[in-house]
């Protein structure tokens, strides 16, 4: 079974030193993904710094900086001092994934 973004972006993270955890659910009577805060797949923490990940495949990233645009949660999450940012994973053309990251702080 292939990856996910949100499991590709978990292990990304912590290569990088984060702490990662998956903040979403999922809803099995509706059959369908609920975010935190309507727009946080990933919360992820490291020396004082809070970022809130929305992983996606790389054609739904700019759809998803939409939604977060248009969530009433983002103004609290800023104001908290979060960094947001999308995360696009698509294979490039040496079929390697790669990540385009958005910051949509």
């Amino acid at each position: 079974m292939a990856d996910s973004p949100t499991s590709r972006t978990l292990k990304a993270l912590r290569a990088e030193g984060w702490r990662a955890a998956v903040v979403e659910r999922w809803n099995p009577h509706a059959k369908i993904r609920h975010d935190l805060f309507g727009v946080v797949d990933v919360l992820a923490v490291r020396g004082g710094e809070t970022l809130a990940v929305q992983a996606t495949s790389g054609s739904n990233a700019a759809a998803r900086v939409k939604k977060i645009a248009d969530a009433e949660a983002t103004g609290d999450i800023r104001a908290a001092g979060w960094r947001l940012e999308v995360w696009g994973w698509r294979k490039n053309s040496a079929g390697r994934w790669v990540c385009r990251v958005v910051d949509v702080s």
